[in-house]
Parts: C-alpha cells; structure tokens; sequence
C-alpha cells in the first residue's frame, strides 16, 4: 500500500498493511538530510497549507514545499497528508484603515489598531504589539490585525466583538467564498491533487471553523459570557459562522481531489463550552457538515485535542469519520478506554503526546508507541501520530524513536 491506499484504508475501517504514521508540521526542523533549498535559501523548518489564512510564518513556504515535505517523509516510510485551507471573503462594501496608538501609562505595548467600515456600520479591532522576541521557526505577530489569527486572543485590547451590537456586522468580514476565491481554491486543489495522485497521497481541506471562530471574535471570556449573557445573540454569531462554514464546506466537497474535509475544533471542548452548550451550538452544525461530506463521498474529520472522553461519542454519533486527536498526556484519557469508547466507530489518530518527545526518555518513547499501537492497531481505525503537531523545539531524537517503535511493530 501506499500513504493514500493506507490512510483512506483506516479511515474506512479496514485493515492496513500496517499502522499509518503521520505528523503535522509546525515549525518542525527536520534533521540535514531531510532538508531542501528554496531560492537558494535552505528550509530549516516545516510547516503546513493547513496554516493559511491563519498564522504568518517566519520564513516562505511555497506550495512546491508542501510536496517536497510528503516526498522527504516518504522517503524514510512516514506517511504524509496533503491540506488545503479554504478561503472565505468580505462584502466589497468593507474599508478598513489601519494605525498604531503609541504606548501610554496603562498601555505597556503599542496598539495596532484596525477600523473597519461596513455597510452595518463601523467596528474597531485592536490588538497589542508584544514585540517579544520569537524563536527560530515559530509563528509570528503580523504587523497588523487581521480578522482572525491566534496571537489576537491573549493581546485583544478590544476584540472585534464586544456585545451584541457587533454581531450582526460580523456577516460583512466573514462571507461565502466569492467567484475569485472559489477560482483560487479550485485551481489550488487541481494542482494538489495532480501531486497526491502521482505520488499517494491523500488529501484533506480545510473549510469549517465551528465554535473556534467565536473566540477570535470575541476572545475567550467573551465568548463564553456572551453565550450565557445573551444567547440570541451568541446564537446569531454561530448561524453566521455556519452560513460561511457550509458554503466553504460546500466548494471542498464540490472539487475533485478533496478526499476528506476537517473542521477545526481546538476551541470547542470541555476546557471552554459545558457539554450543553456543545449540544445546543456545536453538535447540529457538526452533524449537517459531517451529512454534506458523506453525501459527496468524502470523509469528515474533527480536531479536539481535550474532552474526548466526555464528547468523542458525541462526535461519533454527529458522522465524524476522523477524530484528531487522542492524547493520553493532555487529555488524560487512557488508550484503553478510547478503545472502548471509540475503537469501533470512529478513526482515532493520535496515542502519544510530541511533547513526550522532548523528554529525553528515549526508551520510554519508544515503549509509550510500541504500547498506542498494540492497544489501537487492531480496531483497524488508528493513526499514530504525536499530538498535535512537530514544533521548533521537538527534537529529531524524540521523533527518530517514535519512527523505531513503530517500524518495530511491522517491518522486522
């Protein structure tokens, strides 16, 4: 089997040749003869499509990278996954203007501010300018405030939304791809998927932001509070969000080479949202994408990284196919009972933690994957993978014995 033949296999629930092995890259630094040169220039970190649209990263990364990472995984027998994040558009009645307010005594950072106009009216978005200085490889402040990226949540001096009087406005900033975006994304995944043929991979995109996109609208405590404060208007924010998110969802499943859609899910779990809100404002719009993919014949993927003991059925009983992740370190949920709960409804990916890799405790690794893949393996619905993503500082060592655990398991 290949990468795409082996992972489409799990997804579907039947045997593989062996356990997939898959990572996500986020600024991972891959050992030198992994590496390549781009304009001269030697890519010392990986990353992924999957971050567009979303972070602004230190250094280029070209599409012809992202095929050059499955290729170089592929070439020591890991398995890859190419991804395709979705655009969104904004009404082409919006301006905006941009400035920084210098710092003053109860400001220790400068702000950077953005206004926008919109045809429902003016809102304000502004966010501190940390300046810290940021380690080789990772993600980057942008000199700016765009709608949506992490950095926004802990630095908001004034989220986009503040109360319900913005929420209505938001629809402006966060529309349907329009005709030049549905271009870009169809000419994107046509060039993806002449790729992942010819060289097995499979493919996911990226086209739903769910509960995730409440809080960098409105940051964490906003969010929950304008929930529990004012549900009509939370509920208004969740229907916009979802009429971008099903349209998204609409082009990835409409062109061809997509085999799976994801739809983010970092910030949806038992850490922010009671499992009544998950129900109420969560679950039908998870259930209606996951329906919209199966009826194209795709698959449908999750990602919640904490509270999948509590909620992961839940996701099994919406149609999610994928469930990213299982984490026996940060969620604390055993790998025996994710068997029980889920070995027999939905692919579980994950069974060790990356930051385990950084512990020096090479044989413990080794041992912690050996033990993921004798306790998961056999549902014939598992992805070893280390949760959540390679980083800058995970270092080759740690990963090179997850690679010797788990070739151990099949090839020897």
């Amino acid at each position: 089997m290949n990468s795409r033949e082996r992972i489409l296999s799990v997804w579907n629930g039947k045997q593989p040749d062996h356990v997939p092995l898959t990572t996500w890259c986020f600024g991972f630094t891959p050992p030198q003869k992994l590496r390549w040169d781009n304009t001269g220039r030697s890519i010392k970190h990986w990353y992924s499509k999957r971050h567009e649209h979303l972070h602004t990263l230190p250094q280029s990364w070209d599409l012809e990278d992202d095929f050059k990472r499955v290729l170089a995984w592929q070439s020591i027998g890991v398995d890859d996954i190419l991804d395709v994040s979705v655009p969104w558009s904004v009404h082409p009645g919006v301006t905006w203007k941009d400035n920084v307010v210098s710092a003053v005594s109860k400001e220790l950072y400068p702000v950077m501010v953005r206004e926008y106009n919109t045809p429902g009216g003016a809102l304000t978005h502004a966010v501190r300018k940390t300046g810290e200085e940021i380690e080789d490889g990772w993600v980057i402040q942008p000199g700016y405030v765009p709608l949506i990226e992490d950095y926004n949540v802990p630095r908001a001096a004034k989220h986009i939304v503040t109360g319900p009087a913005d929420v209505a406005k938001i629809r402006y900033l966060f529309q349907p791809p329009d005709d030049q975006a549905r271009k870009w994304f169809t000419e994107r995944v046509k060039a993806v998927k002449s790729f992942a043929d010819k060289n097995g991979a499979p493919v996911q995109a990226w086209p739903a932001y769910g509960i995730d996109a409440t809080v960098w609208f409105a940051g964490t405590e906003g969010a929950i509070m304008l929930a529990m404060d004012e549900p009509a208007a939370f509920g208004e924010l969740i229907d916009i969000i979802f009429e971008t998110d099903l349209a998204r969802t609409e082009l990835a499943v409409s062109v061809p080479g997509v085999d799976m859609v994801v739809q983010r899910g970092w910030y949806s779990s038992t850490d922010l949202w009671s499992p009544d809100l998950f129900e109420q404002y969560v679950y039908p719009h998870i259930a209606h994408l996951a329906a919209l993919a199966h009826k194209h014949g795709k698959k449908f993927g999750y990602v919640m990284t904490t509270g999948v003991e509590k909620l992961g059925p839940r996701l099994a009983a919406a149609g999610v196919d994928v469930l990213y992740f299982i984490d026996p370190l940060q969620d604390r949920v055993s790998l025996e009972k994710a068997y029980k709960l889920l070995g027999s409804s939905i692919t579980m990916v994950g069974g060790i933690n990356t930051l385990s890799l950084s512990s020096g405790n090479y044989r413990k690794i080794y041992d912690d994957t050996r033990r993921a893949i004798d306790i998961l393996g056999p549902t014939n619905r598992f992805i070893l993978q280390p949760v959540d993503s390679l980083f800058p500082d995970t270092p080759w060592e740690g990963m090179e014995q997850v690679i010797k655990a788990w070739e151990g398991s099949w090839k020897y």
